[in-house]
């Protein structure tokens, strides 16, 4: 069997009494889509934010490509190949597409923003902007405004970010949020043809595209990972149906 890219060792996290991430242990291997779902609350987010180097656990270990990074500053994570997409897009909308993915090449490659003129004059930020942004088929959009841009399209830019720093896995935030039935069979097929390039953690609520894309599903319910396996031993554990599957007929509030 294929090594783990990715490996979380019995993490554990607290704010005060509230257990974020108690005790989980999950993989991640080369080439896979591995979906984690749980109730709002479950610390989905919690958990990516502590892979990414934003948040410390307080006890376990994280390992990525056979490096111990549980402590590793977040930039050094990006430079190993660890990209992030968030649940809530963060764009400089006056700005041209091409110009928003430049500066996420630039912010990779470890330059200094002197503002977003020399993102957009140098070649070297701007051919690798332009090849992610062709993987997420907005060839066409490269010059135009992003405020002129739909929320879908705008999902489709920040997810290019994340492949212009030519990752080795992609940690996708909840892509398909607030998005319609056409814009989310768009994001269901990039997704589809991303996994066969890249190792992707996948955090989504639309249970359909999680069935439907993902290789494993890890289920989490208040920090603790109660199911992880196979699309259809997860839809037939009846553990998983008791405390989300069957959540999902009825409107949800928060994010976790």
């Amino acid at each position: 069997m294929t090594e783990p890219l990715l490996q979380v060792e019995n993490l554990s996290k607290r704010f005060g009494g509230i257990v974020a991430t108690d005790g989980l242990s999950l993989d991640v291997r080369p080439g896979e889509l591995h979906a984690l779902i749980g109730p709002n609350g479950a610390g989905k987010t919690t958990l990516i934010t502590q892979l990414t180097g934003q948040l410390t656990p307080d006890s376990g270990r994280i390992g990525f490509a056979g490096e111990d990074i549980s402590r590793m500053p977040a930039y050094r994570r990006s430079i190993l190949g660890l990209a992030r997409s968030f649940q809530i897009t963060s764009l400089f909308l006056d700005m041209s597409v091409l110009d928003n993915v430049a500066l996420a090449v630039q912010a990779h490659a470890g330059h200094s923003f002197h503002f977003w003129r020399p993102a957009r004059q140098e070649r070297d930020l701007r051919e690798p902007a332009r090849a992610a942004l062709a993987q997420v088929g907005l060839s066409d959009r490269l010059e135009a405004r992003t405020s002129a841009l739909s929320h879908g399209e705008h999902r489709l830019i920040e997810i290019a970010m994340a492949l212009a720093g030519r990752p080795r896995l992609l940690l996708l935030d909840e892509p398909m949020a607030g998005l319609g039935p056409e814009e989310s069979a768009r994001m269901v097929e990039l997704l589809r043809a991303l996994k066969r390039d890249y190792a992707v953690l996948l955090v989504e609520h639309d249970m359909e595209a999680v069935f439907a894309l993902a290789d494993r599903i890890t289920v989490l319910v208040y920090g603790r990972a109660i199911a992880s396996g196979g699309p259809d031993e997860i839809r037939g554990n009846e553990e998983v149906r008791r405390a989300y599957l069957g959540e999902q007929k009825r409107p949800g509030g928060g994010h976790g």
